[in-house]
């Protein structure tokens, strides 16, 4: 009875080795791992440290290579510093065990020179192989005795609490060993006589495992010869229930001949059995593929990855391998029917049959690999009495019958690697489909493929094929609604459209409609004994208790998805515990890994988790928790970035305090890196607290994050967020939120160009902020309102606006406030016509913002002082500024200022007459866009067909001035009459 390598002896403490010294190391890996010095414990330091130690314990001294300790403690996808933190582990363990105990050796690392009896496992196996040669010398006893002492050096679970897929590896292995010893040992209590005493135990271990035949029978014999027949007959057809519920096959024979023999009360049952005479195997050819569906569609890609791995199992293209193909992906994504799909395809390219087996992975009771293995030969041929009982004989047996075979191995819904590795064929020739939940990192040699959701495409056509071309092509659009809803799901687009199908009376847009309501969807999408919700139900009833919590509250975000900082903030944990159990959701397929440091869920796996939350959250304040931690997280980051980009800016110490911490940037570029990476989730975050209490630090937040409006690429999405704060602060009564929701509002209609509705919310914002004695927000409206002016025309107005801007920062010590302000107010003094006065106070600014140190803000300075030198004609210095601005601008991602800033160089270069260069750069404005929307896009496009008509190109220099025209006119600018004079010089006059 093999247990494994062999490895220096070692016993628990209490169970002394003979000739052991009294203060010599010892090892414990049947248990937790740990280490002694005589009677002392040893630190054997954190799980990865003792994982290590494990790995190099069990390797019989051998060394184990650095690459090889990193898969044992990693797998495929070790850290960034694993091989630092190796040797970090190694260091740590070196300074604890005995000198020359832990060497290194060929850039590894083994264990050496440990006394006889070092480590349990080696003196469990040596009892084992005890009792063996015992028993076959008739001593059984002796050969019971030593099993107990063996068993007794198991102290709970193996490797306790070691990560790592080599200890996963080593677990299994060390708990069937054990099953087989706990067999062996009741067999020969039978023998001995002491069935009585046998049955508790044996009804525990029944218990425990099911679906274990061997412990099922001598369970039956112990209970007839206790005197307990019913009990026994009882026991048989528990069995043979169960294992058709689970497995949907029949007890193996040996089973149901002892049934028999029971019922007959066969006197030989007081015996031990004689061993029986193997017979001889025939020849099967077994065809258990499922039957593939009629409406396969799509996937084509991955039926011809799938295929080119079978060619090459089957010999068609290279010369023959054993092929392994595992996919994996979300419940409901389609892994059966396409595993199912290429199965039948490849049939005949694996003549000699073809095996499927359910292994159950999601359910509560997953088929054991030895269940599996007694059915697999059976339907090779394999004679009941020819099978024996352990898994490493089964798993060996199955081999030799597939040796010399072509047979193709579909095994369906796996749990996990260990449970598929005892089942794979071992020869050339043959070839194994996997599909299963989790990823199997740790199947060596596995093809591994992703598969995800459909593409809309592929969606649309299967949903087309369930109901029918005629009732998709009249309503194409809500068709396209329909598999969007379902997330392109192929599970959840068959149930859908299966519940179209069979009512003839719905058309697609009544289901569309049922399906819009997401706090429906999930209801809606079942059929039968189909469900969407009941597929995930399984997966997430698979999950540890962390990594459940971790599944309900990160489906509570709004966001398209989230990064490992802003989950440890939703856990409340650190980022090494996040990212450890978000991988494990990875691999489970319930979450998605974007990109590295970033997850998502499918769209109907989150629906579930927030299902999932609302149900087994203990507490609705936990949710809550979770949704202030984000939003804290959110705010405190951004606080920082919009700190690091303006030094000086008192605004920051006027935000809500947060009670979660956010990141800390020393750099200014990884600081807006974050920002606008961050841009979709915390804006989402944003609207998310509109339904909340949490209006005051969601507001701060918008506004902290306020450079998104400028970069051009977020816009959009922030005024929509902009929009939703200020209904709901109104709704809500808060006077002062409601200021700055406006405010940040105000500044966005600013950049679109939207001025009357500018005007409208600045006025707003500044009577709110007026009330709520609000005086950063009434400074920094003032602000908005100078701009408001400039554009209007109302230029006496905006420089009374600029200068009382000016006077509350200054009276808050807003340094960056007054620099900026002074910019704005240089325009006014421009617009006046006092050129002079505009150069002096732009030169002012750029000072201000020149000490300040950060150069973002500054770029308004040069923007500023080169509109007043290009007024005064002095062309070359206002270039060297705009280039400045224009430099600046782009370095810190503000897309539409840098297009403003290549249309005033176009202003200049048109001035000078140079109108090449005024051509080209009105044309890189219109590529990136301005702040100002449509209007000042005709002010671009006039600019544009001056040059061009300077040029000689009138025909698109009166293209762009109707452009203009059209641009002018939809937003009543009093432009429009200049432009009529440029089309119609004639007319005009």
């Amino acid at each position: 009875m093999d247990g494994g390598p062999r490895v220096p002896e070692q016993r628990r403490p209490g169970f002394p080795a003979e000739g052991e010294e009294s203060g010599a190391l010892r090892f414990g890996v049947l248990g937790p791992v740990r280490a002694w010095r005589g009677e002392e414990t040893l630190t054997t330091g954190s799980p990865q440290q003792r994982a290590l130690l494990a790995a190099l314990l069990l390797r019989e001294g051998r060394t184990a290579t650095a690459a090889e300790l990193i898969d044992a403690l990693w797998g495929e996808e070790p850290p960034s510093q694993a091989l630092a933190a190796v040797r970090t582990y190694a260091s740590r363990l070196r300074k604890v065990l005995d000198p020359g105990v832990l060497v290194s050796e060929s850039g590894g690392y083994a264990v050496r020179g440990l006394t006889e009896g070092a480590l349990d496992l080696a003196r469990a196996q040596d009892l084992a192989a005890g009792a063996e040669k015992a028993r076959s010398a008739g001593d059984l006893c002796h050969a019971r005795d030593l099993l107990r002492r063996a068993l007794d050096l198991w102290d709970g679970e193996v490797l306790a609490g070691v990560p790592g897929p080599y200890a996963h590896t080593q677990r299994v292995r060390l708990d069937e060993w054990r099953l087989q010893l706990l067999e062996t040992r009741l067999d020969m209590d039978l023998e001995q006589g002491c069935h009585a005493e046998a049955v508790s135990e044996l009804t525990a271990l029944t218990a425990a495992h099911p679906l274990r035949e061997r412990l099922r029978e001598l369970l039956m014999l112990a209970l007839y010869r206790s005197g307990r027949q019913a009990e026994a007959l009882a026991v048989y057809a528990d069995t043979r229930r169960l294992l058709a519920d689970e497995l949907g096959v029949d007890p193996r024979p040996g089973l149901q001949e002892l049934q028999h023999r029971i019922l007959q009360a066969d006197p030989g049952l007081a015996e031990p059995p004689a061993p029986a005479e193997e017979t001889a195997t025939a020849t099967v050819r077994p065809a258990q593929l499922p039957a593939t569906v009629a409406d396969f569609t799509g996937r084509a890609a991955f039926v011809r990855e799938l295929s080119d791995v079978l060619s090459a199992a089957s010999g068609e293209t290279t010369g023959r391998v054993m092929a392994v193909s595992a996919l994996a992906g979300i419940g409901g994504v389609g892994k059966t029917t396409l595993a199912v799909h290429v199965a039948h395809q490849a049939r005949a390219a694996f003549p000699d049959g073809q095996l499927y087996v359910d292994l159950q992975g999601a359910g509560a009771r997953p088929a054991e690999p030895e269940t599996v293995l007694g059915s697999f030969l059976r339907a090779l041929g394999t004679a009941d009495s020819a099978i024996p009982d352990s898994l490493e004989e089964r798993a060996a047996l199955y081999r030799s019958v597939l040796d010399g075979r072509r047979v193709l191995v579909l095994l369906d819904n796996a749990r996990d690697a260990a449970q598929v590795r005892p089942l794979l064929p071992g020869t050339d020739g043959c070839a194994a489909l996997v599909t299963a939940r989790v990823r199997m990192v740790d199947l060596a040699g596995a093809h591994l493929v992703d598969l995800d959701v459909m593409s809309p495409e592929e969606a649309l056509a299967l949903f087309t094929k369930i109901v029918g071309e005629e009732r998709v092509a009249s309503e194409r659009e809500a068709a396209l609604d329909v598999v969007g809803a379902c997330g392109f799901l192929p599970l959840a687009i068959r149930i859908a459209a299966s519940r179209l199908a069979a009512r003839r009376t719905w058309t697609v847009s009544v289901l569309a409609a049922k399906l819009a309501d997401e706090r429906r969807r999930l209801d809606e999408l079942q059929a039968g004994d189909q469900a969407v919700e009941a597929t995930f139900e399984l997966g997430y009833g698979q999950l540890e208790p962390a990594q459940a919590r971790a599944f309900r509250l990160l489906g509570l975000a709004d966001g398209p998805d989230i990064s490992l900082a802003a989950a440890a903030a939703v856990l409340d944990l650190p980022a090494e515990d996040t990212e450890d159990v978000l991988e494990s959701l990875v691999d489970t397929s319930l979450l998605e890994s974007a990109a590295p440091g970033r997850y998502r869920f499918h769209d109907l796996v989150r629906l579930y988790a927030r299902a999932c939350a609302e149900r087994d959250e203990n507490l609705p304040s936990e949710r809550e928790a979770a949704l202030s931690r984000l939003l804290d997280f959110y705010l405190a980051t951004a606080a920082g970035v919009y700190a690091i980009e303006r030094p000086g800016d008192r605004l920051v110490e006027d935000l809500e305090p947060t009670r979660y911490p956010g990141l800390r940037f020393e750099d200014g570029s990884k600081a807006l890196d974050w920002l606008y990476s961050e841009a979709a989730a915390l804006l989402s975050s944003v609207r998310q607290a509109s339904s909340s209490d949490r209006l005051r630090p969601a507001v701060d937040l918008l506004w902290a994050a306020k450079d998104l409006i400028e970069s051009g690429a977020n816009s959009h999405q922030y005024e929509t967020t902009a929009r939703a704060m200020c209904e709901a602060t109104r709704a809500a009564g808060d006077t002062r939120a409601e200021g700055r929701a406006r405010t940040t509002l105000t500044n966005v209609l600013l950049v679109y160009g939207r001025i009357q509705q500018a005007e409208e919310e600045a006025r707003l914002a500044m009577e709110l902020a007026t009330s709520a004695k609000d005086a950063t927000a009434v400074s920094w409206v003032a602000n908005d309102r100078g701009l408001i002016c400039l554009h209007q025309g109302r230029h006496a107005d905006g420089r009374v606006f600029f200068e009382q801007a000016i006077q509350g920062h200054r009276a808050a010590d807003n340094r960056l406030g007054e620099a900026v302000t002074l910019a704005n107010l240089s325009r006014s003094y421009l617009a006046l016509g006092d050129v002079s006065k505009a150069v002096h106070i732009a030169r002012r600014s750029l000072a201000a913002h020149s000490q300040l140190g950060r150069p973002m803000r500054r770029a308004s300075a040069h923007f500023a002082l080169g509109l007043a030198l290009a007024k005064a004609n002095r062309h070359a210095e206002a270039l060297g500024q705009f280039s400045d601005a224009q430099s600046i601008f782009g370095d810190h991602r503000q897309r539409l200022w840098v297009g403003n800033t290549h249309f005033r160089i176009a202003e200049v270069h048109l001035a000078a007459g140079q109108f090449a260069p005024a051509a080209q750069h009105a044309e890189q404005a219109l590529a990136l866009g301005c702040v100002g929307g449509d209007r000042m896009r005709g002010n671009v496009v006039t600019l544009l067909g001056r040059a061009l008509a300077a040029l000689g190109q009138a025909g698109r220099a009166r293209a762009c001035w109707q452009e203009a025209l059209h641009l002018y006119e939809q937003s009543g600018a009093a432009e429009a009459s200049e432009v009529r004079a440029l089309i119609s010089p004639t007319s005009a006059a």
